[in-house]
């Protein structure tokens, strides 16, 4: 799909004074990447490419509304005219694609699955690391403390509140979404990203014990 200068510009900024990792790049990456898992997985790339861009787009964390809102969304879409039917599912796909802790859903279309596949590698690797961090740091969060332990079992209210460090945040989402893709191709790139961050966990603490 082939968007407008004036769309892609409209989801620009909306992200332009956010520094905590949803920055416009990550809905750059995150389109690219279920571009390219779509494709295999034989799912619309138009639905794909749409709800991709659209994904973060009335995250709570950006907008302070709630996990379910698609306000933005809808305007962006009838502003430039996008068929009523395309914006349903959108919509729907936005709507379940967030983790929400013990309340995760999955997405009912093959392009949900995609699109959330693609959002969730996009917090694994090495550039999960970084985005942790600059989260973490963007809400006045610890980066680590021994005393405070991960909180593993939370519903959505509670993960929203949750007042973590950083690395509790790799055991309270990180490191749970390698096994909660749901294709075969974003599984297999999970792998090695979910890795990378295990070894990198390793070193942490390795540093931090002076060892």
């Amino acid at each position: 799909m082939v968007f407008s200068r004036e769309l892609m510009d409209d989801v620009k900024e909306i992200f332009e004074n956010d520094y905590g990792g949803h920055d416009f790049f990550h809905t750059l990456r995150v389109m690219r990447i279920a571009k390219y898992i779509a494709k295999i997985e034989g799912a619309d790339t138009e639905i794909v490419e749409l709800a991709s861009l659209l994904h973060d787009v009335d995250d709570y964390k950006i907008t302070g509304k709630n996990m379910d809102s698609v306000e933005n969304a809808c305007k962006l879409m009838n502003k430039y005219n996008i068929d009523k039917q395309v914006q349903l599912q959108v919509t729907d796909i936005i709507k379940t694609i967030s983790f929400k802790a013990n309340d995760t859903e999955i997405p009912s279309s093959l392009e949900g699955k995609v699109v959330q596949d693609a959002d969730r590698l996009d917090a694994l690797g090495a550039i999960g690391i970084a985005r942790a961090f600059a989260y973490g740091g963007s809400r006045d969060n610890l980066m680590y403390n021994p005393n405070i332990k991960p909180n593993l079992n939370m519903n959505s209210d509670e993960y929203v509140k949750n007042k973590t460090t950083t690395i509790n945040h790799f055991y309270e989402k990180l490191l749970l979404l390698k096994d909660m893709m749901n294709t075969g191709t974003g599984y297999n790139i999970a792998i090695k990203r979910d890795q990378f961050m295990r070894d990198f966990l390793e070193e942490f603490y390795r540093e931090w014990n002076n060892i």
